[in-house]
């Protein structure tokens, strides 16, 4: 049973094929093994990200784990991954479009049992491993960008290179950005911060319970993150690359998911019947 549905993945595939690069045989006598088709890779690195198993468990007579993490290596040094994220957002944003007038900001701490470069001391689960993504969306809650780090470091100092990631969008940005921000960022720091990007901001006053608010949407993409991907809700992955790599990964099948319901959703009320009078 394939990890997600053929409606989701084989868009996916046909994306992330064009972006391979062409492999060059420069074996002297081209007899070694054959080389493992790229569709068999793509589909046992989606289990992998969906069920959270490790590439030994995954890899069969098909595939390897050895391969499995030669090939993903491969197209992690390519930019594979980040170009297929980028396409999915400039396409969501051509048929349906980006709220990027209201975005918000959160950060999401996870176990990272086997430590790494983005592994630090969790403070809500006494002290252990823990990786913190502090990822930013768009109005409806379609990702934009995430910013890896241990779960020790703070979501202030994370704000920054969290809002950079609007870059990839170039001049395209709307002229009036609101900010939608937790308790946690309540500080002058972040507003100056804030005020130096030229955004606005709507930021939850610490000690006043329940502020929702607009910011209800980042609480919602952080957990399709972890309920729908079980590598990204238990991360065993060491190097920040490999991390950025799902993540980016796990936004592109957000966001298919996401145009395949709007475009389902329009034909629906476009064709249903008319009611008499």
């Amino acid at each position: 049973m394939p990890a997600l549905p053929s409606s989701i993945i084989d868009p996916l595939w046909c994306q992330f094929a064009a972006l391979i690069p062409p492999v060059t045989d420069t074996h002297p006598l081209r007899c070694h093994r054959p080389r493992i088709p790229d569709r068999i890779i793509f589909d046992k690195l989606i289990q992998v990200l969906v069920l959270g198993a490790s590439y030994a468990k995954i890899a069969d007579t098909t595939c390897s784990a050895t391969t499995l993490r030669t090939r993903r290596d491969e197209w992690i040094t390519a930019g594979i991954f980040e170009q297929l994220e980028q396409i999915c957002l400039e396409f969501y944003d051509r048929i349906v479009g980006l709220d990027l007038e209201n975005l918000s900001v959160d950060g999401c701490i996870v176990t990272a049992p086997c430590g790494g470069e983005a592994a630090g001391r969790s403070p809500v689960d006494r002290g252990k491993q823990g990786t913190k993504r502090s990822l930013l969306i768009d109005g409806a809650g379609i990702p934009l960008g995430c910013v890896v780090a241990g779960a020790n470091r703070h979501d202030s100092p994370l704000l920054r290179p969290t809002l950079e990631k609007l870059g990839r969008f170039g001049l395209a940005l709307p002229d009036q950005i609101t900010v939608h921000l937790d308790a946690g960022y309540d500080s002058s720091k972040t507003r100056s911060l804030l005020t130096e990007l030229g955004c606005e901001w709507v930021i939850s006053q610490k000690g006043v319970p329940l502020q929702a608010g607009a910011r209800w949407v980042v609480e919602r993409t952080n957990s399709w993150h972890n309920r729908g991907f079980k590598k990204l809700q238990v991360c065993t992955e060491r190097r920040i690359r490999v991390i950025e790599a799902f993540i980016s990964l796990a936004n592109a099948v957000i966001v298919v998911r996401r145009l395949v319901r709007e475009v389902w959703c329009t034909y629906r009320w476009e064709t249903r019947p008319t009611q008499r009078p």
